[in-house]
């Protein structure tokens, strides 16, 4: 049997190991099939109970529940949403915006109050985030945030209020919000496979689904029928017949320190375990554990041809060299921490960069997160059980219900696009150190890819 603590510093931290529940044996029916035991299906299942208690649910797992970037993500639980405010409006109107941006806000405090009322100790702290701005050109980023995001929480901090926070080197400023919780994600995505296997719905867990369609959802193991079909594959969706180049799957790598000690929190700052990033090009995403490791991640490594997953992908030497230097070139006083933790995997990214919800001729599907999924799975959750069982809600005519990304363009000039875009963003950060001016190829890159 795999050895799953090595998936993430998270699976390593459950207070049991993990094992396997039974696999599917025969063709079986149900209400509900729900392809993926990750936070988009767990959720789906919790609210669809909620709903309707006498639905007969199965989640259909290729490996188990929270293998995914459920159980490996960076521990975010934030309000965040893939595409900007400005651009949702102008595809949705603004008030269908603003309260995508708000379901949002109120997913953040849902997760939490769940968690709470369930009894999942997921090590949660509420600190929000603090986003500091290290160079002219992320300074003027940050107000740029700030004036699309103002109404939202968003605050402007100058550098002695960013430094307060997060004492990074060479802060000149930042952003802060207090919509983001710091989360230990495989105790929250076992505790809800817990929590819904207890409450009827059933896991088969080792059980890869190798197709959907109407009706039914094929496996390795045999065929489950259902009058709804809900996709909740994330990064692993090309791996489904007919799905290739539905989302991307691109990788997200993160190491994580040893506990550290009081002193050095006391000079690194997140005493209210913050979430924190900066306003660089090329993503990266760290935050203070409930046993005071540094957890810090980001993008880097490349996609790979044809959508292809493997595990050797999760481990990149090189991207997690990158990732302590930047880490130390941040915060020099960890120079002489040991890491203890290196892991990652795959994240589902649309075309254009848009989340989506829906429910057509019985297949539901719910994804393209961009790496925000902890919150963002909740308010998919939420908003299949109403579809599936047939409210009209508030959060049922948000603009990402329906949406259709166009499909990802056939390789190699999908291969030649993610990775040209990778490199962009990382000379665009190098340009700006150098030169101290925003990036014109950073602004293009994101105009191509439609963000």
């Amino acid at each position: 049997m795999p050895d799953y603590r090595s998936l993430s510093l998270w699976f390593d931290g459950l207070p049991e190991p993990v094992t396997p529940r039974p696999g599917l044996r025969t063709d079986t029916e149900v209400d509900v099939a729900i392809v993926g035991a990750g936070l988009t299906g767990l959720w789906s299942a919790y609210y669809l109970q909620q709903a309707d208690p006498a639905l007969r649910v199965a989640l259909l797992e290729a490996e188990v529940a929270g293998f995914g970037a459920s159980g490996r993500n960076g521990g975010w639980c934030s309000a965040l949403y893939p595409v900007h405010l400005s651009t949702l409006a102008a595809e949705a109107g603004h008030d269908a915006a603003a309260a995508q941006y708000r379901a949002m806000i109120d997913t953040v405090a849902e997760v939490v109050r769940v968690a709470e009322v369930e009894g999942i100790d997921a090590d949660i702290a509420l600190g929000g985030t603090v986003t500091v701005a290290r160079s002219e050109p992320q300074l003027e980023r940050a107000r740029q945030e700030v004036e699309e995001g103002r109404d939202f929480g968003l605050e402007l901090l100058d550098a002695a209020e960013a430094t307060a926070r997060l004492n990074a080197t060479h802060v000149r400023g930042g952003t802060y919000t207090p919509h983001c919780a710091a989360i230990q994600p495989a105790k929250l995505v076992r505790g809800l496979a817990e929590l819904v296997e207890r409450r009827g719905a059933t896991i088969y867990e080792q059980t890869p689904v190798v197709s959907i369609g109407p009706g039914a959802a094929v496996t390795n193991r045999g065929t489950v029928r259902a009058g709804t079909v809900l996709r909740a594959t994330e990064g692993y969706t090309a791996q489904l017949h007919g799905h290739r180049r539905t989302l991307a799957p691109v990788y997200s790598l993160i190491i994580a320190t040893e506990p550290l000690a009081d002193a050095v929190w006391d000079e690194i700052g997140l005493r209210e375990r913050e979430t924190f990033t900066d306003f660089r090009h090329l993503i990266v995403y760290g935050q203070r554990t409930a046993d005071n490791r540094m957890v810090f991640g980001g993008r880097g490594a490349p996609y790979h041809l044809g959508s292809r997953i493997d595990p050797s992908y999760d481990r990149v030497p090189r991207v997690f060299d990158l990732l302590q230097r930047s880490l130390i070139e941040l915060f020099p006083v960890l120079a002489a921490a040991t890491i203890t933790h290196r892991w990652g995997g795959p994240l589902g990214i649309a075309r254009d960069w848009h989340a989506s919800v829906g429910l057509e001729d019985g297949l539901a599907w719910a994804g393209g997160y961009v790496g925000d999924g902890v919150s963002t799975t909740n308010l998919a959750g939420r908003t299949l059980a109403d579809l599936i069982t047939g409210r009209d809600t508030a959060i049922t005519r948000l603009p990402w219900v329906g949406h259709r990304s166009r499909r990802w363009e056939p390789e190699p000039l999908r291969w030649l696009g993610a990775n040209a875009g990778l490199q962009a963003m990382t000379l665009a950060d190098h340009a700006e150190a150098r030169g101290g001016r925003p990036s014109r190829v950073a602004a293009l890159v994101n105009a191509m890819m439609g963000r």
